[in-house]
């Protein structure tokens, strides 16, 4: 016999969730949110999953909508339970995905008077959150209906938003008393909103005026919709496209590897190659040389399209477009002209010299952190989706061609935090296999991403460990100081590896310290097996820092 929650209020809360297809819910354990959890878990049309540590549970619940692309919910019990949920929701607010935050809370009346686990939780996420809701206990006025009318406000703005919103639910005791029977309640009449979009007519004439136009493409999921557009935007060479390996755009004619091409420009080079017309696209931009050169360059007009973000990142914003890109692109490619620009030749003639450099150094890089990613570009599978750690990372993933695979990498707040759950939670809903590519820090500083019964064994995990965070002796600035001090404190040498953790977590394991030993593992690290897989690229004092700098030296 089935036995439910008698909370009405989260009774009404399941009908919801329910009426919206909200189907996946990541439960972590507590007292207060138990009525939440034995009533979800009790309930067919759910998918619950318990994960016991809420900062790593909340990146795995972001993993999910990644992977689903719709909201999934995410529940804890009262007081620092809920604050740890806070890096993946700011993560999730700059990179609108949307999670639906239930956190179970003690009774108004309890807050600040030294109750057990009680904190103050409303509003708690109010400056990262697109909404923040609060219902009442069971025992107020009209609860029930201000509670329905509360509950789907809150959903259907985590629909319209594509981001987080926080839905906090004060619970009086009894926690735990249970029915075996559920009320009806109404189906629900679904209001969510969308946007009709009509592009103005002096947009077109800027484009058809302008010389020197160039799209820039961000975080962006894999839209075929909007790499067939941009194709034809560059197929007579009317524009150029810039993007990153977590753009996730294919296209011969599409500049891939920002980094490669402009990471030495000078002031003149940025004269030369600035454009009048600049279109940006998607989110967060790994790479701060193309944000210098651009503001640096200050362009005429800087259009941006998105349908929540409207950031100024390059200080010469113009114009606001706020719509899906590619609903912006259907609308334009009617009316504009698609003449050849001699910018787009600018440009070619530019990459192929760089990339004709780029082929010639991996003839000389020796085993390190380098050579690791130039060889895992040329052996991960086709089918398996890419995740990045910050930082070096993603950073790395820039300079090399990784193909049509799709790739992602936490760029929201670009922390090391989660990339580890993020990319779990990820394949957990995905039906082709994963792969995250992480750096030892961010490893070792989301352990607990790899504490989940739910992994599946076609996950793999390459570690490149140097033994420290690279990142700080690749950017300028820390090396000005002590070298002890950047070792100890910025760095953070150790000589830390993943061995036993992987056995304590159920993983293969497998570890490599040269070139050949890489070569030979890697043929069959990807082949099926019962359990998942983690591969340790030990670069411990290979001095991959200064191989990537004399890439850079050698590009000029």
């Amino acid at each position: 016999m089935k036995k439910y929650s008698s909370k009405r209020s989260i009774q009404i809360l399941a009908h919801l969730l329910q009426q919206y297809g909200i189907a996946d819910i990541v439960i972590s354990p507590g007292s207060r949110n138990a009525p939440l959890a034995i009533h979800f878990s009790e309930i067919d049309s759910f998918n619950c999953y318990s994960i016991v540590d809420e900062r790593s549970a909340a990146f795995v619940a972001m993993g999910m909508a990644k992977s689903e692309k719709k909201p999934v919910a995410i529940t804890c019990t009262s007081g620092s339970a809920v604050v740890n949920y806070y890096p993946a929701v700011t993560e999730a607010f700059y990179q609108n995905i949307p999670l639906l935050i239930l956190t179970a809370d003690r009774p108004t009346d309890f807050v600040d008077i030294f109750d057990g686990q009680t904190i103050r939780q409303k509003d708690v996420f109010h400056q990262h959150s697109y909404g923040d809701f609060q219902l009442l206990e069971d025992s107020k006025e009209n609860a029930e209906d201000i509670n329905f009318d509360i509950i789907k406000k809150a959903i259907e703005l985590c629909f319209e938003k594509q981001g987080p919103v926080h839905i906090n639910i004060p619970l009086e005791e009894p926690l735990y008393e249970l029915v075996s029977e559920l009320p009806t309640f109404p189906t629900v009449e679904k209001t969510i909103k969308h946007k009709d979009y009509e592009i103005p007519s002096n947009l077109i004439a800027e484009w058809n005026t302008s010389q020197r136009i160039m799209l820039l493409v961000g975080t962006k999921d894999y839209s075929p919709e909007l790499e067939n557009q941009l194709t034809q935007l560059v197929k007579n060479h009317s524009v150029i496209v810039l993007c990153e390996a977590n753009s996730n755009l294919h296209h011969e004619k599409f500049f891939k590897h920002i980094d490669r091409y402009i990471f030495n420009f000078t002031e003149e080079d940025y004269k030369m190659y600035a454009p009048d017309l600049l279109i940006t696209v998607g989110q967060n931009v790994v790479s701060k040389k193309v944000k210098q050169f651009l503001r640096s360059a200050r362009p005429k007009q800087h259009w941006h399209l998105d349908e929540v973000w409207q950031p100024d990142t390059y200080f010469s914003l113009t114009e606001k477009i706020e719509v899906k890109p590619e609903v912006f692109f259907s609308k334009l490619l009617k009316f504009i002209n698609l003449e050849p620009r001699p910018y787009f030749n600018l440009w070619d003639v530019l990459r192929d010299k760089k990339d004709a450099k780029h082929e010639q150094f991996l003839n000389t890089v020796d085993f390190s952190d380098f050579y690791f990613f130039n060889k895992a570009a040329q052996t991960i599978p086709e089918n398996y989706n890419i995740h990045f750690s910050n930082s070096s990372g993603i950073r790395y993933a820039q300079l090399f061609d990784f193909g049509k695979r799709k790739m992602y990498c936490n760029r929201g707040t670009s922390g090391i935090d989660g990339s580890t759950s993020t990319a779990m939670g990820f394949a957990i809903k995905n039906e082709n296999p994963t792969l995250l590519i992480t750096g030892d820090l961010s490893f070792f500083y989301d352990i607990n991403g790899l504490w989940n019964q739910y992994i599946p064994p076609f996950v793999r995990i390459m570690i490149f460990n140097n033994g420290e965070g690279n990142i700080f002796k690749i950017i300028p600035g820390p090396g000005n100081a002590n070298p002890n001090t950047l070792d100890e404190f910025i760095a953070t040498k150790h000589r830390k590896n993943a061995e036993h953790l992987a056995k304590h977590f159920g993983f293969s394991y497998i570890k490599v310290e040269d070139e050949l030993t890489l070569d030979r593992v890697l043929e069959n690290f990807f082949k099926p097996d019962a359990q998942p897989k983690i591969l340790e690229v030990n670069t411990y004092g290979k001095n991959s820092a200064d191989v990537l700098k004399s890439y850079f030296e050698f590009m000029k």
